[in-house]
Order: C-alpha cells, then sequence, then structure tokens
C-alpha cells in the first residue's frame, strides 16, 4: 500500500513563496513517477508538475518559470517549489505517485493510481 501525505501549503501574498512537500511511504520510491495537481473549488483537476525515474520533469505552460518540483529518493520525498504566486494558483494541491513511468508519466490524473489527501494553498493579491 502507498500513502503520501502533504505538507507546507498556507497563505502566501501574489508574488510570494510557498514550498509543498510530499512524505511517501512505498517500496521502491524511486521507481515510481510523481506528480502535483491542483483542484480549485468548482473547477476540474489538473497537473501542475510530473518527475520522472530518472528526473525528467513537465510542467502545465501556466507554471513553468515558476514551479520547480523536485525528489529525494533516500527520504522518499517529493516538493514543489512555487515561486511568482498568483492568486490564479489558489487551490487543493494533491501529490500523487503512479507505477508506470517513461511516457506514461504525464500530466494527467486518469495515469496515477496512488493520491493525498492535499494541502490548500490560498494567494491573495
Amino acid at each position: 500500500q502507498v500513502q503520501l501525505v502533504e505538507s507546507g501549503g498556507g497563505s502566501a501574498q501574489a508574488g510570494g513563496s510557498l514550498r509543498l512537500s510530499c512524505a511517501v511511504s512505498a517500496n521502491s520510491f524511486n521507481s515510481y513517477c510523481m506528480g502535483w495537481f491542483r483542484q480549485a473549488p468548482g473547477k476540474e483537476r489538473e497537473g501542475v508538475a510530473t518527475i520522472d525515474t530518472d528526473g525528467t520533469t513537465r510542467y502545465k505552460d501556466s507554471v513553468k518559470g515558476r514551479f520547480t518540483i523536485s525528489r529525494d529518493n533516500a527520504k522518499n520525498s517529493l516538493y514543489l517549489q512555487m515561486n511568482s504566486l498568483s492568486p490564479e494558483d489558489t487551490a487543493m494541491y494533491l501529490c500523487a505517485a503512479a507505477p508506470n513511468g517513461g511516457p506514461w508519466c504525464r500530466l494527467s490524473q486518469f495515469l496515477f493510481t496512488y493520491w493525498g489527501q492535499g494541502a490548500q494553498v490560498t494567494v491573495s493579491s
């Protein structure tokens, strides 16, 4: 069983920064494609960033250059550094894991099997 627990959410002013962490309980964490997704009230869940087993990253266009996804396989942890935040980034952010990497490590929620409970990020103008 894979368990994911997010931390680090909170409030920030526009232009500020926040860092999300995800602690993962899993055997062979380094074999999972990992991702961050977000869901705002009344909107569909969307992919923010993914990182593959070889470190390859993918980002939603609107966060490129502002957000950075990273992983620490020694600590079974996933991170999302968010800079230059805007009110449009306000959402519940969820950590997710997929057992298949490579071409299947993409920004689609349907490719991910395991999910955390989420961490709220609120950005005020």
